[in-house]
């Protein structure tokens, strides 16, 4: 917040009401003369003071489905031959130098369907409020450019503060910057859709969409806006009736539609539009209908171009998808990460769904226990609340493995120490090579693998499942998991006080 700001209007304070609402005879509108004239020598004489020569471009806004303006906006918004790019170059973060911002607030003051804040951070700005409220503010008095101001009939007040400073409608809310994490989630959706759309929000009200392959990405990149919102949506309709099938009876709506050159257009209407647009969509080869209320469209996933050293500093507000939602919550998860969380699901395939802070997480069944199992549910249930260590984040599919053994004591460093031990278990499985045994006396105790050359041969080449063998340990592979037993070596005499633990 700068140290001096002003409010310059042309509205003599004497003609106020006690309430102090303005009584007298000045008209809200530009004069498009003498007093609009004077608005922008005041600006400048301020500028040249504070030594400011270029001002940034801040939120701008494009006049779009409404105008509440008292003036009619006109074509290309007063921003005509201003920017070199056309309207794409009136983005946030542009510089623009003094006379061209100038005449940006010209636009402004005529009510001419743009607007947005000028800026030098630190030093400068320059708002546009409603009615020819002016509002300028600067790190110094700049008593010559009050003088200035006075004398060119315009009334200058001090304020504590702007009424038009930025302030989010939401300080908690989400943005996802368009970082590597972004762009490597956008080319895995672009490869597993084949095709998306990316909606390119350069201004307010001011959009391009791109159609997205696997061969164009990088291009249509290098082509954005800076600071531009982006948002991912699935490819158009090839059935346009389809599309059109999908207009309500009434709302605001945003129609996309894609011609035989690749030609894209799109527009906003309403219930009273409907009609006229359908039949503008009799010749095109795919399309697309999008509610414009925040709370019902729904992209793939959001973000927002950072500027050239990855900070990110563009403004947008925007209403946070589910896919923003999650990838804000992955960005606070590290690998080996202990979180807490509740059994939502078990498939039928076997991984086992938890919620961890309402991101649906997965354990697979070899991480649920160090013993063997044969279905989650002898680990877990539904509603019950675990803990585990976080395997992985990957922020590209935003996926979440988790590790319910991992916080539990491994056991088998405790199985290496029976190396040379004697035990009796029943048979559990028969494998061409030989038949596994089980070393504990409990349902998930582990089990050891025969070899049909450590059989005994007294048993005739019989074994059967749940028959009682008496083997020797003979190796644990700590690295891969094995056991390895002998029942040949478990029948000599010195082994024959050991028994099953």
């Amino acid at each position: 917040m700068l140290p001096y700001v002003y409010q310059v209007t042309k509205y003599d304070p004497a003609d106020r009401d006690q309430h102090g609402h303005y009584i007298g005879a000045e008209p809200a509108t530009s004069d498009h003369g003498p007093i609009e004239a004077a608005y922008l020598q005041a600006i400048a004489a301020f500028a040249e003071e504070t030594g400011v020569d270029q001002l940034a471009i801040r939120e701008p806004q494009l006049g779009g489905f409404a105008h509440f303006g008292l003036e009619p906006p006109v074509d290309g918004y007063g921003l005509a031959d201003l920017f070199p790019a056309g309207l794409t170059g009136f983005h946030d973060g542009a510089l623009v130098p003094v006379a061209a911002s100038l005449e940006l607030v010209r636009a402004m003051l005529r009510d001419n369907g743009a607007w947005c804040r000028l800026e030098t951070e630190g030093a400068f700005t320059v708002h546009v409020g409603w009615d020819q409220y002016l509002y300028i503010g600067s790190n110094l008095p700049c008593e010559a450019a009050l003088a200035r101001t006075r004398a060119l009939g315009l009334f200058p007040e001090r304020l504590d503060a702007s009424p038009y400073d930025f302030a989010p409608d939401d300080p908690l809310r989400i943005q996802r910057p368009a970082d590597a994490d972004f762009w490597a989630r956008l080319h895995w959706a672009v490869s597993a859709y084949r095709a998306t759309f990316l909606e390119e929000t350069y201004a307010a009200n001011a959009s391009r969409w791109h159609r997205l392959t696997r061969d164009n990405i990088e291009a249509v990149r290098s082509r954005l806006a800076p600071r531009a919102q982006l948002a991912v949506w699935p490819d158009l309709l090839t059935d346009v009736a389809a599309a059109v099938a999908a207009l309500p009876d009434e709302g605001l709506m945003e129609v996309i539609w894609e011609d035989e050159d690749g030609q894209i257009t799109s527009t906003v209407v309403d219930e009273t539009q409907f009609e006229a647009v359908t039949a503008r969509l009799a010749s095109a080869c795919a399309a697309g209908v999008i509610p414009m209320y925040a709370d019902e469209r729904q992209p793939l996933f959001t973000a927002v171009l950072p500027d050239g050293d990855g900070l990110l500093r563009a403004r947008w507000q925007t209403e946070p998808t589910p896919s923003d939602r999650d990838w804000a919550f992955l960005k606070t998860l590290r690998r080996g990460q202990v979180v807490t969380g509740t059994v939502t699901s078990i498939a039928s395939f076997g991984v086992t769904f938890v919620d961890i802070g309402g991101f649906t997480a997965l354990i697979n069944i070899p991480e649920l226990s160090w013993r063997p199992i044969d279905h989650p549910s002898d680990v877990v249930s539904v509603g019950q609340q675990i803990t585990a260590e976080v395997l992985d984040v990957d922020m590209v599919r935003e996926r979440v493995p988790l590790s319910l053994r991992a916080v539990q004591e491994d056991p088998w460093p405790q199985v290496a120490q029976r190396i040379g031990q004697v035990a009796t278990g029943p048979v559990t499985k028969i494998v061409p090579f030989g038949v596994f045994v089980r070393i504990e006396d409990r349902e998930d105790g582990f089990e050891g693998l025969v070899h049909t050359s450590e059989l005994d041969e007294s048993t005739g080449g019989v074994v059967e499942v749940g028959d009682a063998l008496t083997v020797k340990i003979i190796d644990v592979d700590l690295a891969r998991r094995r056991i390895t037993l002998s029942q040949t070596q478990a029948r000599t005499p010195r082994h024959q006080g050991d028994r099953h633990s």
